[in-house]
């Protein structure tokens, strides 16, 4: 998912400046009702957790460039339904951070672009996993079906989003169409496979019952709505 630099470049990173912006602004929202709810220390580890997590996805997991940007694990479905949304958004954008600033500086120039790739879609499936989950039901006890919802709709977010940023910084030619296609035919791949690595982390929550009211996993990990 990461936007290559020179893709959008100049004055078009205005718009990335701004989206960046909007997307920080709804992250404060959230770890602002976040703590309102849960002690400050439960959300710091969380969002170190997620932040390791989000590293370890970027660096060690398979990635390959295809077509306009590389296909990645982001697993952001998983971090959200473990740790919670606003966990998940920090440690999507430290971890970021943390990957340009130490293992791929050349990305740096393009971190608002690639943050919003990441976040807007997060906040997508947040409000989704509140609608179209089933009520009554423990995230642990969620079906492959309920947690593909998640995952398709989160690498959508993050293949529309590609495909903007390169219509948008170098416009709607045959090659860009070309390799927009083949980036988001790769990532077909991940949306099959990401719903069976998060039923495989849930099954392991379900089994790590010391985990409930720990305040190390979201609350409703374990409790239904």
């Amino acid at each position: 998912m990461h936007i290559e630099p020179g893709v959008v470049h100049g004055a078009k990173m205005v718009l990335a400046y701004g989206t960046a912006a909007g997307a920080a602004g709804y992250s404060a929202k959230l770890i602002a009702d976040e703590l309102k709810t849960r002690p400050a220390a439960s959300f710091v580890a969380r969002s170190v957790a997620a932040t390791v997590a989000v590293l370890i996805f970027f660096e060690l997991l398979p990635h390959f460039p295809v077509g306009i940007s590389e296909v990645h694990f982001i697993l952001g479905s998983t971090i959200l339904l473990i740790l919670g949304a606003a966990p998940a958004a920090v440690g999507l954008a430290a971890g970021l951070a943390i990957q340009g600033m130490f293992f791929a500086p050349t990305d740096l120039p393009m971190y608002f672009v690639n943050i919003t790739t990441l976040l807007v879609p997060l906040f997508a499936i947040h409000a989704l996993a509140r609608k179209a989950l089933p009520r009554g039901v423990a995230y642990v006890d969620l079906k492959y079906t309920d947690v593909l919802k998640l995952s398709a709709a989160y690498q959508g977010g993050v293949v529309a989003w590609v495909a903007f940023w390169a219509f948008y910084g170098h416009g709607a030619g045959a090659e860009t169409f070309a390799a927009v296609s083949a980036f988001g035919a790769a990532y077909m791949m991940v949306i099959l496979i990401e719903p069976l690595v998060d039923l495989a982390v849930l099954a392991g929550a379900k089994s790590l019952k010391s985990l409930q009211g720990s305040g190390l996993v979201t609350e409703r990990l374990y409790s239904a709505a």
